[in-house]
């Protein structure tokens, strides 16, 4: 099967990570990936340093003037699917599968991503026969999508735990702690600005009865100096480091006592993953998509939603049983292994593309 990765992101990113992965994972099965990104992104970086082909296109063009573009790739490659995780993204590639006389558009969602459709998205059915991929069966047993009638797939997030075993944790003075702290690394995107607070004013709480606490933020957006603030306001900015986005991520977040996870989506859901691959216990807010990658008890700790005295007093709790974290940790990666691998996502989106590429099912062009 030819298939089309297609982003216009010109920063990396978890789905960025998922799509690389996917691409990598089907090339080595025999399949033909290509991936349509922005000239000089971290993608196209990224995909080019691990020999997946690459083609350049305008991340500022007009869906229209993007569509008539594509469709002269999809020609030359003879490609059979495309895979979008946007609306907007979605109209262009089904318009230029529609002018290039192509096949299907598979449209992923992110875990437990909230979601409805758009007039653009109701067009792009118009155009190319399409398909939507989800990360979890509950997704699809929870009554899919309002408004979307087309096929539903799910495609699990999985990691090769394998590949964290040579990671060493960072030096404690990189992430601005001391040796005799105890450090909670907290995985952070933009979508947990309000999660983060609940963080600051937990640590507040415990600050008198565990002053050797220190909390380091990682993650896109975490340099935010509304989040110094806000640290600062409460008191705790001398405990807590914001470490931005860095290329060593998964060096911070070994070394951590634990892994605060207030991120969502694929980044929250890879956070979740990684900490347990690297045996650290989980900490983060009740919701589905923690409840899907954390056992709670058994591999982290799940908290009641936005209540810090109720948190601050679980975590302090937590932050007492160092052979529990141990247990959790090592449970964490057994779980990890076993429910979450690499090869369960290559082989949901393999199936999701082949079942894609059937050429009886393809729009009339």
């Amino acid at each position: 099967m030819r298939v089309l990765f297609y982003t216009t992101a010109s920063q990396w990113s978890a789905t960025q990570r998922v799509m690389l992965t996917v691409a990598r994972g089907l090339v080595a099965r025999g399949h033909v990936a290509l991936i349509a990104c922005c000239s000089g992104s971290a993608v196209e970086a990224t995909a080019q340093a691990e020999g997946i082909e690459t083609v350049a296109v305008d991340g500022e063009s007009s869906t229209a003037g993007g569509a008539w573009d594509l469709r002269k790739v999809l020609a030359e490659k003879f490609v059979e699917v495309a895979i979008v995780t946007n609306e907007r993204d979605q109209l262009l590639v089904s318009s230029a599968m529609r002018l290039a006389s192509r096949g299907c558009v598979l449209r992923r969602l992110q875990p437990f991503e909230k979601f409805e459709v758009q007039r653009s998205g109701k067009l792009a059915l118009k155009f190319a026969t399409a398909g939507l991929i989800v990360a979890t069966e509950r997704e699809i047993k929870e009554g899919g999508v309002p408004g979307w009638t087309i096929p539903m797939l799910v495609a699990p997030i999985g990691i090769d735990a394998s590949t964290y075993d040579e990671i060493e944790p960072v030096e404690r003075a990189d992430v601005g702690a001391t040796m005799r702290s105890t450090l909670i690394v907290c995985h952070y995107d933009e979508s947990g600005r309000y999660r983060l607070g609940v963080v600051f004013r937990t640590l507040a709480l415990l600050a008198e009865r565990h002053p050797n606490v220190h909390v380091a933020v990682v993650g896109p957006g975490s340099q935010d100096d509304g989040l110094r603030l806000h640290a600062a306001a409460l008191g705790v900015g001398p405990v807590v480091s914001f470490l931005g986005e860095r290329v060593d991520e998964l060096r911070v977040m070994r070394s951590a006592a634990a892994g605060w996870v207030v991120s969502s989506g694929d980044a929250g859901a890879f956070a979740c993953l990684d900490f347990a691959a690297l045996r650290v216990p989980v900490i983060a807010e009740r919701s589905p998509l923690t409840q899907h990658y954390v056992a709670a008890g058994i591999t982290g700790l799940l908290l009641a939603p936005g209540d810090a005295s109720y948190t601050a007093s679980a975590v302090a709790a937590f932050l007492v049983g160092e052979d529990s974290h141990v247990a959790m940790g090592s449970a964490g990666r057994t779980r990890v292994q076993r429910d979450f691998p690499e090869s369960a996502m290559i082989d949901g989106f393999e199936h999701a593309v082949n079942a894609a590429g059937d050429r009886t099912q393809w729009a009339a062009t």
